[in-house]
């Protein structure tokens, strides 16, 4: 099958970083659907991975998180799908990646698809809207329904990145938070008012202050999704007294004080969306039930696809451009790929 793979942890700008490469095609487990690989997104992950990490001397890496296929056969445990069934999910980390004609997954973290979107604008959500969902409603309790949260707020630092983009419209539709999201471009804080932000600030600049000058009260919730370490000081002093933290970033080392947060009684929630296929949890159905929601939202209009960009056919020299934006930090939205 063909594939984009590597075998030495490089810069993005050296052409052996991500390479077109011919593997076998994967044999499914007992819990596993075959999948037709059709579209892909790019995330994060995918760059510091491949940054940071190299296979096995002579191996090749696969990454890949997010995808859209085709079951083409399933384990022989398997009961939620059949072949044929169009499925979207993101993955396991610890498994090879979907960078790849045929991917295999565990059918306790796939869903199918919704109807209404295509195949790469499908692709952008999966990864995004698992970590945006299990970080507000399920790390930092934020309780559902238009009258639940009424009265309180949610910052958003790094709203216009993926799981920013999505964690806005959840927020937006399915609460009754005062969703403020913080951009630093033009284009980029208009994208995140039309995914529902109530405001927008500019975390380019102090946000304590920014939030101040814009005449609003302290946020109880606050979620940093890139830059912690920059952002945290400015966190600790803005964040409403009884506060809940939730982060997703690696602040560097020295960086993040949590002894800062005790003077508020603020929890801190850190949110990995691939803990539960990691350490093979028994919750981890959670997924598959919760991107049949975001399905079922999507279809019935409530939520939209994230696509920002689409770099056409994945190919490697397609992957190394959109490795190259998402480390440049001006992505705004996600980075889809379609077809071999």
């Amino acid at each position: 099958m063909k594939a984009i793979a590597y075998q030495q942890a490089l810069p993005i700008n050296d052409p052996l970083a991500l390479q077109d490469v011919t593997l076998p095609a994967p044999e499914p487990g007992p819990r596993d659907l075959l999948v037709e690989v059709k579209a892909i997104a790019v995330n994060p992950v995918d760059t510091k991975v491949r940054a940071g990490v190299s296979p096995e001397p002579g191996q090749w890496k696969v990454l890949g998180w997010d995808a859209v296929g085709i079951v083409r056969s399933v384990g022989a445990q398997v009961s939620l799908f059949k072949p044929g069934d169009r499925v979207w999910y993101a993955g396991a980390i610890h498994r090879a990646g979907a960078n790849a004609e045929l991917h295999v997954v565990d059918e306790r973290i796939a869903a199918l698809a919704p109807q209404s979107l295509a195949d790469a604008q499908a692709a952008a959500l999966p990864l995004t809207a698992i970590t945006a969902w299990e970080l507000l409603f399920q790390r930092l309790g934020v309780p559902q329904g238009e009258a639940a949260a009424r009265g309180q707020s949610l910052l958003i630092i790094g709203a216009a990145g993926g799981v920013g983009s999505i964690m806005t419209q959840l927020a937006r539709q399915l609460t009754g938070l005062q969703v403020i999201a913080t951009a630093s471009r033009p284009e980029t804080a208009q994208w995140v008012r039309d995914l529902g932000a109530h405001h927008v600030l500019d975390h380019s600049k102090p946000l304590a202050q920014e939030l101040q000058n814009a005449g609003l009260a302290a946020p109880h919730y606050v979620v940093s999704l890139t830059q912690t370490g920059q952002h945290f000081d400015q966190i600790a002093e803005l964040i409403a007294p009884q506060g809940r933290f939730g982060l997703i970033d690696d602040p560097a080392p020295g960086s993040v004080d949590i002894s800062k947060l005790k003077r508020k009684s603020v929890s801190l929630h850190w949110e990995l969306m691939f803990t539960r296929s990691l350490f093979d949890t028994p919750d981890q159905i959670e997924q598959h039930r919760l991107l049949t929601e975001v399905a079922r939202l999507v279809d019935a209009g409530q939520l939209r696809s994230t696509q920002g960009e689409h770099f056409g056919h994945i190919n490697a020299a397609n992957l190394r451009r959109a490795h190259a934006l998402l480390e440049s930090g001006k992505a705004r939205g996600k980075i889809v790929l379609e077809g071999f």
